[in-house]
């Protein structure tokens, strides 16, 4: 919960139009894993880097002091390189931090089979939990375990996760499951022409039937990050790739958006579903030619990333052309406000929408245009706030509680997202 102090620094950026600081740190580029919708695959040959301890502790030190609210470690594999992960989230923790998290590819997870699985797992579980690391999660790319590990190269990863979050959960870590959406989720369809809503409907619902009966608690998912213009060949953060995989047509990704916006509440009250349908409906306007309806992203205002090779700041990973130097040095308060929908980052794109009728509140007049132009997003957003509120803001450290997710299947509570909004001038 948030306290007073919180809550009084929360009020104070958002009357400046500002919302709560997120930094995602590329710790490093290394990887083990050989999947094909990132450019960091370890088949892929290019001189890997790593940020040192001391400069991530520097990085972290100017983040603190520019109260951002939200710190991810991400890679490449973090879990390389996982001692100096765990003393950085300590570290960040310790100067005032709350929101940390980091991930993996589950590389750890594999050889489940070995007598010394159970102990291997209890002392790695042990180390992440004598961290103040929020929230962990595993990348899981199809409901197909064949396809998952054939992407990954990394046989035998799903048997050892499923057989890992128990004994995770035993020491108080509910591990999140990560979808990267791509073209094989459902198996092996990348030779498909054209992705339609079926498809994608019936393979969002087999993925979130496969993460819940795995045992995952948490779920989460990343929106495509190809650019049909070619515009990601600058992308500073290799995991916008420009495989197949993950390419998809305008119709495509409109099929998918609203598939996911329909399928995600026949789950909700089994499993904790991150991802906003407020924030799917607004990416279903803007690739409705509908911008407006959107909200622009915060990427290079209120978030950055910082990147393996150079250690700079840039406005997103996709950004990579407006490199703006070192975090000590950036002044946040004169920092990028351009209009920016030019990825699909669901990191940044959804705590932006998410946030955007508070922060539109300095504009009324804007927000009530917004809301006779769009009522349905305000009822969604209405509805994914009551969600995030049951399901403990996503605490990575507490399970679920499924008295409170129960309420989603109610009738109660369907009768509820029919109540009408209205809104005058």
């Amino acid at each position: 919960m948030l306290n007073l102090s919180d809550l009084g620094q929360f009020a104070r950026l958002i009357a400046k139009g500002r919302i709560p600081g997120q930094l995602i740190i590329q710790y490093t580029d290394y990887c083990n894993a050989g999947c094909p919708q990132c450019g960091m695959r370890v088949t892929n040959q290019f001189q890997r880097s790593r940020l040192s301890y001391d400069q991530v502790r520097q990085i972290i030190d100017a983040a603190v002091e520019r109260k951002v609210s939200a710190l991810s470690f991400t890679g490449g594999e973090p879990f390389l390189f996982i001692d100096d992960i765990c003393k950085l989230a300590r570290h960040a923790g310790n100067n005032g931090i709350r929101y940390i998290r980091t991930g993996t590819n589950g590389f750890l997870f594999r050889h489940s089979e070995r007598s010394d699985f159970t102990s291997r797992m209890k002392a790695l579980a042990d180390k992440l939990a004598a961290t103040p690391l929020r929230n962990i999660w595993v990348s899981v790319d199809s409901a197909d375990v064949q396809t998952h590990e054939q992407m990954r190269q990394l046989p035998g990863v799903i048997k050892g996760i499923e057989k890992a979050l128990p004994i995770f959960a035993e020491r108080g870590i509910y591990l999140s499951a990560n979808l990267g959406i791509n073209r094989n989720l459902a198996g092996h369809d990348n030779d498909r022409d054209n992705f339609d809503y079926d498809f994608f409907t019936a393979a969002f619902d087999r993925f979130y039937h496969f993460v819940t009966d795995l045992g995952f608690s948490i779920v989460n998912v990343c929106y495509p990050m190809h650019s049909d213009d070619g515009a990601d060949g600058s992308a500073v953060y290799a995991a916008a790739a420009s495989d197949r995989v993950v390419s998809f047509s305008v119709a495509e990704k409109l099929a998918l958006f609203s598939a996911l916006k329909d399928v995600i509440p026949g789950h909700r009250d089994k499993i904790r579903i991150f991802t906003p349908r407020c924030s799917l409906h607004a990416m279903i306007r803007q690739y409705s030619q509908q911008p407006e309806l959107s909200s622009p992203c915060h990427g290079g205002k209120d978030f950055f990333f910082v990147d393996s090779q150079t250690g700079h700041c840039f406005p997103c990973g996709y950004r990579g052309q407006e490199d703006l130097g070192s975090l000590a040095e950036l002044d946040m308060s004169s920092s990028n406000k351009n209009d920016c929908r030019l990825c699909d980052w669901e990191c940044f794109r959804d705590p932006s929408e998410l946030f955007s009728p508070l922060v539109d509140l300095r504009r009324p007049f804007k927000l009530i245009r917004r809301w006779q132009a769009d009522p349905e997003f305000f009822r969604l957003w209405k509805e994914d706030l009551l969600y995030y509120r049951s399901c403990h803001y996503f605490n990575g450290r507490m399970p679920a509680s499924s008295d409170k997710l129960r309420r989603f299947s109610t009738e109660y509570f369907r009768a509820l997202r029919e109540v009408p909004l209205s809104c005058s001038p």
